[in-house]
Formats: C-alpha cells, structure tokens, sequence
C-alpha cells in the first residue's frame, strides 16, 4: 500500500454485514442482562418489604448505593475502555455485576444489600459507556446511530426480562432466587463473549502492536487489505485521555450541556424503575405491579426502535426536543389521574406511554453523546455523562419517596413531568446535534 489506511473512511466504505450485525448483537447481548439486573431490586422491593418487615423508605439507601455505585463505574470504567479496551472493560464490568447480583441472594437485611447492590453497580454503570462505544465502532457512521440505539434499548429489554421474571419468580420462589438468575445469567455470557467478542477496529487501529488483529477483523468486515498500516484520523483528536479533555474549546459548551440532560433525565428514568412496582402495589395492583415496569420498558423499545429512524431522517435536535415536550404533556396527564386497582388498563397503558418517550430520549441521547465525542475519548465521555447522570439516579430514590410521601401517584408524576421540562433546556443547548439525513 502507498500509505496509511484511515480505518474510519475504510469502515465507512460500505454498509455494515452479517457480522457486523452480529457483533452488535453480542454488545446488546451485554446490555440485556445490565438492564435486567439493575432493575431487578425496583421489582423485588414489595417482597423484601414483606419478608424483612421494612418500610419502603428503609430500602431508599439500598436503591441509591447501587446507584452510587453505577456512578463511580460509569467514569472508572470508560477510562479502562479507553486505555485498555472496550472489550477488557465490557466483559469485565459484566462479570462485576453478575457476581455481585449473585452474593445478593445470600445477604439477610438492608446493609448487607445495600454492600452488594454498591459493588454491583460499579459493573453496572461501567457496562453502558463501553457497549455503547463499542457498538458504534464495529459500524459505518452511516449505522451508527441505530447500532447505538440496537445495544442501549436492551435495557428497557432487560427491564421487561426483570418484571416477567419477576411475576413469574416472586410468588413460587422468592426474590433469592429471583438474584440467583440474575447473577448466572451475565456470568455465563461473559464467559462466551470473552471468546467470541472482538476489541473496537478503532480503537486498534490507535495501538500498532495489534494491527495484525485488525486486519483479521477487518477481512470479516469484508475489507481485504493485507499488510496495510492502519490509521484513525477520521475523528477529531483531543490529546491524552482524561476527564479534563471533555472540556477543551470544542467539547466544552456540549459536554456540560450533555451532563445536565443525563442528570436529570436519569432522575426521571430511574425514578419510576425504581419506585413503579412499589407505588402500584401500594395502590393495590397485587401482582400485577410489575407489569406497570414492564409497560414502561415495553413503550421503550418500542419507541427507541422508531425514534431511531426518527432520528435518522430529521437529526437529534427536533427528534429530542418533541419527545421531550411529549413527555412532559403525557405524564402532566398522568399526574391528574388517580390509581384505581380497578381500572388498571388505562394507567398501564399511560405508562407504556410515558415509558416509550423518556426511555427513547435517554437511549437517542446516547447516539447523541457518541457524534459530540471522536474516538479518543469516546467511552470517556459516555462514562463521564453517565455517572454524572448516576448521581441524578440517586437523587431518584430519594426524591422518588418523598413524592410518594407527600402527595402520592399526582407529586410522583409531577415530578418526572418538571425533570423533563429540564432535559428539554438542556438538549435544546447543545451545539453539535446529530444532522438530518441528507436528501
């Protein structure tokens, strides 16, 4: 070869095939079990209130050291993405949490729990920035907003997978068993991953010791170009990878943006996670609780699926900003109506609703994130926006509570309702939207 290959304009040379796509799958494989797992205590809160005689304000620390945790690993673990891998970091977060979810069932009160669901969370939250980068570059740019909606709608999946689990599990065999499958299940799928998984072409594109595994990747992407020397100059690059890029001249303005629109729409998203299952069967929904979570994870792939092609077509800005107008105007209805254990349909339904427009926003925004950040400091940037983001999850189960407590189901969904007021502020900020397709 006359020179460098720029592995980005190469990727980009065509459309994505068979094992590219396949690969995606395996990423969203990941985020299945992420998503699951960490909805898992949102679902299992009424039986561990039974089973431990507690008050659901008892469990409120429980929910925010998984949280916290989920914080911390979101910006640990984009950082080992970025220097390491995102594969090392994928698989390893995984891995993480599958173990501790799995100790969880042998614990036997809330400090206990809340030890197991803090160690958990650092897989959780390093899981996302990864599979999210990752799924982006095993793809063209043309593919990659769709390959990060493929991989992060998996939570909603995962969610869905945890309240049928849930009203399957509960009543025959109790929440242990309930944190059994929930530890198996990510521990099993690593050890396949670990296998069959490639690292990012781009990211080894970066490092010349491992060209010669590029190029195997490569000749699978349909790329057969033998002993070439490989680049990545289609990004912008911004120096050594730290926090403190995110913030030079040209990322600044979005990262801070960005950083507001995952605080808070993390608060909104996790508050109902979080406090759903609790709130319907305070309200005498019984068992069919959990399926008020599995509407609202149900609405989310959905809408995620076609807010993707929405995307595609008009860009990020207007896509985010009606779905967050949306939102806000639907769970305003949602707050003037009253929980009647007789009339379930329409509030499942509303939640389905409402699940579809706050779960397609923050999954959209993820495709957001990766176009603001080049390849340098993507995961880090993912990572850094998520825990922040985590610490508005935190914040949700306690202000989640307090609503509950002091004005019920209306206080509840007012609250999602002003969140998302924010969010749309915050998106409406952002300089360096996703663009229209062009015609």
């Amino acid at each position: 070869m006359s020179g460098p290959i720029d592995v980005g304009v190469l990727l980009d040379s065509r459309p994505w095939n068979r094992y590219q796509k396949l690969l995606v799958g395996f990423v969203a494989a990941t985020i299945i079990l992420d998503g699951a797992d960490t909805q898992l205590l949102g679902v299992a809160i009424p039986a561990l209130m039974n089973d431990w005689s507690v008050p659901r304000a008892a469990l409120a620390p429980v929910l925010a050291s998984g949280m916290i945790g989920m914080m911390a690993g979101g910006a640990i673990a984009g950082l080992i993405g970025d220097r390491l891998g995102r594969k090392v970091a994928l698989l390893g977060s995984v891995t993480v949490f599958g173990a501790f979810t799995l100790a969880a069932a042998a614990v036997e009160g809330p400090l206990g729990l809340g030890v197991m669901r803090f160690v958990a969370g650092l897989g959780l939250g390093g899981a996302m920035p990864n599979a999210a980068a990752l799924a982006s570059e095993f793809v063209p740019k043309g593919q990659r907003a769709m390959a990060v909606t493929l991989a992060i709608v998996s939570v909603p999946v995962g969610g869905m997978l945890a309240a049928a689990m849930a009203e399957l599990v509960l009543p025959v065999l109790g929440w242990r068993m309930l944190f059994v499958a929930g530890g198996v299940l990510p521990l099993v799928i690593a050890g396949v991953l670990v296998r069959v998984l490639p690292e990012s072409p781009r990211y080894l594109a970066r490092h010349p010791h491992r060209q010669p595994e590029l190029e195997r990747l490569l000749a699978r992407f349909g790329h057969d170009t033998p002993n070439a020397t490989y680049v990545d100059a289609t990004d912008r690059t911004v120096g050594r990878v730290s926090v403190s890029a995110l913030f030079s001249p040209d990322l600044r303005w979005d990262t801070q943006a960005l950083w507001v629109a995952f605080f808070v729409n993390l608060l909104a998203v996790y508050a109902c996670f979080n406090w759903v299952p609790a709130m319907l069967a305070g309200a005498g929904f019984g068992a069919a609780a959990s399926r008020g979570l599995l509407a609202f994870n149900l609405g989310g792939v959905v809408g995620a699926l076609a807010g993707a092609s929405v995307l595609s077509g008009i860009g990020s800005k207007r896509s985010l900003l009606g779905m967050t107008a949306a939102a806000v105007v639907v769970l305003l209805l949602m707050s003037a109506m009253s929980l009647d254990a007789s009339a379930q349909t329409p509030i499942i339904v509303m939640l389905a609703v409402a699940g579809g427009l706050i779960n397609t926003v923050q999954i959209t925004m993820y495709s957001l994130a990766v176009h603001v950040y080049p390849t340098s400091v993507r995961a880090t940037g993912l990572g850094a926006a998520l825990a922040v983001g985590r610490s508005g999850a935190v914040l949700s189960t306690y202000t989640g509570e307090w609503a509950l407590a002091t004005g019920g189901s209306s206080a509840f969904f007012a609250l999602i309702a002003a969140s998302m007021a924010v969010v749309f502020v915050a998106l409406a900020s952002v300089r360096r939207h996703i663009p229209r397709r062009a015609p």
